[in-house]
């Protein structure tokens, strides 16, 4: 009896994990690289979106200067005293922001919650003054009052 066809059905009937591996390899690099990349343009974008007039900002060529105006695709930088340049929004590399405004604006977004918030939820710790006076714990001295 030949013994190779035997050993070669052997063989091929694992198809399965390399599958499995490829499918992982995908999980794992969606997880490291797409996920972080896709999240950090959302903020991109939402910083772009955030433009106001009078923000501080550094162009991803190195300009910086103040917005003067915002118009829907592009903005008017004042760089100088005498001197403007429209830009695409898409140009906008940081913004700054100083204290008072950046508190503003975080003061103006709602807080983002996720549909396990309930679950995980911190509970919070009640103030001596709004909770009942704590029971003493019986003294066992052997002193009769």
């Amino acid at each position: 009896m030949n013994a190779i066809p035997l050993l070669q059905q052997a063989a091929s009937g694992g198809s399965f994990i390399p599958l499995l591996a490829l499918g992982l390899i995908f999980v794992i690099f969606y997880v490291f690289i797409i996920g972080p990349q896709k999240k950090e343009q959302k903020k991109t974008q939402e910083m772009i979106a955030s433009v106001q007039k009078g923000d501080k900002i550094i162009t991803i060529g190195g300009i910086h200067g103040v917005v003067s105006s915002v118009k829907e695709t592009t903005i008017i930088l004042k760089v100088d005293d005498n001197c403007k340049l429209e830009m695409n929004r898409s140009a906008i590399g940081s913004v700054i922001l100083d204290e008072k405004t950046k508190a503003s604006r975080l003061a103006n977004v709602p807080e983002k919650t996720s549909p396990f918030s309930s679950l995980f939820k911190k509970k919070e710790k009640k103030t001596e003054d709004s909770s009942p006076e704590k029971p003493q714990p019986p003294d066992f001295s052997g002193e009769a009052e």
